[in-house]
């Protein structure tokens, strides 16, 4: 029986994408060669955990690599077997680190992008396409809670995903946004301060995870993507600030799709593309295309086609010159997918927009109820009531109260517009940005009233609150994680006829673990969570007999 690597290969061996990529390079037989096995499992570490270094020295313990080139925060890995290839004990931590955001599975070359755009703590970064939110995260861990990205998704299905791995992220400094991203409004002050547009793209360099390209991909879904690729890269660019950074990324090998849009965008604003070897110094990577044929769909050069200029390789000298700065990898050279990254920074700001109407607040309707709005005084005092303290940057959403940083707070309170700047909107709203959720779910509310600590909240909001916690013993955690009976007197003799909520604090390494308080004391962290934390204690790994 042929393998599954014979099966990718006899793919791939007579397929348009392989006769296209022989017009892009002189060796494209040495490319067909790193191009149909299947990926390695690559995963990034979360810094802002305080227990990643064990995650780490667990990954070494299992035969995984550093990935070399990478030097983002926190860390990358290569795991020595492929993907879904993992079992046993082993396949239980991974998918438990997984799921509680201790580290993301992310194929490698995507982490690059994060990397190139350099964020820095306490800045407003946009993530315009952001599902399933990898980038979004990794985003998140060089703010270090400090800053906001904003992360936009046009698909209300891919929505949830989103705001599902933010969540398991653990990260404060997320805002989900449901916009077209050409058509996504700036926010307050002169704009962002970087654009990450990863844009939809025909993935021609994703033949090591998806076999499909080989049979489906055509030069000409390059070209039908094209102009959407230059308008989302040309919002990006028109919501930065003078001075910053947008950073384009497609997982395509088509220069249609890649230097042809920086090309044009370079036409069309005052931009520079930035050189890449300060910021990724041992990543393996060709410079960008300055000449290529149009091809036909039978991966052939052509000169019948009828094709907008913009798909033709530039003739300016300055643009030829700027677009080798570009990052084209090949899946040869890295052990991993294909992939493109342009650097770009915005010279100086385009021609400002004087708006012509403002709109008063009795001319623009509210918020909907359903949006995530500043917690009042009533909140407040009843959270100071519980905890003795109230930390900043607190929110409400239904049932939930959603903790973030002051940059969200920014963008709520000060005017915004729309309609390219023509129309100001009041503050103390989110419109016109469609604002889906917001920071960290932290405390959950039962008929208007506190009722506990969110599990995955727990170890960063109780150095912020003065009471609602108690310390205790390693031995009395251990006992709870491994599921023994224990009963409240045993946690304090002062605890008395107390019920609800409590976060039990591990007196000798400040480990937080959130229980309920009844006749017995329950754990309220989900099983992944108490997995790798008996993992961390030295304590017994169950396996359930269903993973």
């Amino acid at each position: 029986m042929a393998s599954k690597s014979d099966y990718w290969y006899n793919l791939g061996k007579d397929s348009v994408l392989l006769n296209a990529v022989g017009k892009w390079r002189t060796d494209s037989e040495e490319w067909f060669q790193g191009s149909f096995e299947r990926l390695p499992e690559t995963v990034r570490v979360n810094p802002l955990r305080g227990d990643s270094k064990w995650v780490e020295n667990w990954l070494i313990k299992i035969g995984s690599k550093r990935i070399s080139w990478f030097n983002g925060v926190g860390s990358a890995w290569t795991l020595p077997f492929e993907r879904g290839k993992i079992d046993g004990e082993n396949k239980v931590l991974l998918s438990s680190l997984h799921e509680t955001g201790r580290l993301t599975r992310q194929e490698s070359v995507s982490m690059i992008p994060a990397i190139a755009l350099d964020t820095q703590p306490g800045e407003i970064i946009l993530d315009m396409c952001a599902s399933p939110g990898s980038k979004t995260t990794q985003i998140s861990e060089h703010l270090n809670n400090k800053g906001l990205v904003v992360a936009n998704e046009i698909a209300s299905t891919r929505i949830n995903t989103l705001v599902s791995n933010s969540q398991r992220h653990g990260s404060r400094t997320c805002m989900i946004v449901n916009h077209d991203g050409r058509h996504i409004p700036k926010i307050p002050g002169l704009g962002y301060d970087r654009v990450l547009v990863d844009a939809p793209c025909t993935g021609s360099g994703t033949t090591r995870k998806n076999p499909d390209v080989w049979r489906k991909w055509l030069p000409s879904g390059g070209r039908s993507l094209h102009k959407l690729q230059i308008d989302l890269l040309s919002k990006g660019i028109e919501i930065t600030k003078p001075g910053g950074r947008i950073v384009y990324s497609t997982c395509s090998l088509d220069p249609v799709e890649n230097e042809a849009v920086v090309a044009e965008i370079m036409r069309r604003y005052a931009v520079k593309v930035v050189k890449p070897s300060i910021l990724l110094p041992k990543l393996l990577f060709d410079e960008g295309l300055i000449e290529w044929p149009i091809l036909d769909d039978r991966g052939n050069i052509t000169t019948e086609l009828d094709v907008v200029s913009s798909t033709l390789a530039p003739t300016e000298s300055n643009i030829l010159e700027s677009i080798r700065n570009c990052v084209r990898i090949w899946n040869d050279k890295n052990n991993g997918g294909g992939f493109f990254v342009a650097i770009l920074e915005k010279v100086n700001e385009l021609n400002l927009k004087i708006p012509k109407k403002i709109l008063k607040d009795n001319q623009f309707s509210e918020d909907s109820i359903d949006l995530p709005q500043p917690i009042g005084s009533e909140i407040t005092n009843k959270i100071m009531d519980r905890f003795g303290s109230c930390p900043d940057n607190l929110w409400i959403r239904g049932k939930k109260i959603l903790w973030c940083t002051k940059e969200a707070k920014y963008i709520w309170e000060n005017e915004k517009s729309r309609k390219s700047g023509r129309i100001i909107i009041p503050g103390k709203r989110w419109k016109p940005l469609k604002v889906i959720h917001l920071g960290l779910d932290t405390i959950k509310l039962r008929n208007k009233e506190i009722d506990r600590i969110i599990g995955r909240a727990a170890q960063q909001i109780i150095s912020e609150i003065d009471s609602g916690f108690i310390e205790v013993s390693s031995v009395l955690i251990n006992r709870l994680l491994i599921e023994e009976e224990i009963f409240p007197l045993e946690i304090d003799a002062d605890i008395g006829e107390f019920t609800g909520s409590l976060v039990l604090v591990d007196e000798t390494d400040g480990v937080c673990l959130p229980v309920w308080i009844g006749s017995r004391v329950s754990l309220m962290v989900n099983e992944p969570e108490r997995i790798i934390m008996r993992a961390v204690r030295e304590l017994k790994v169950i396996i359930n007999e269903e993973e």
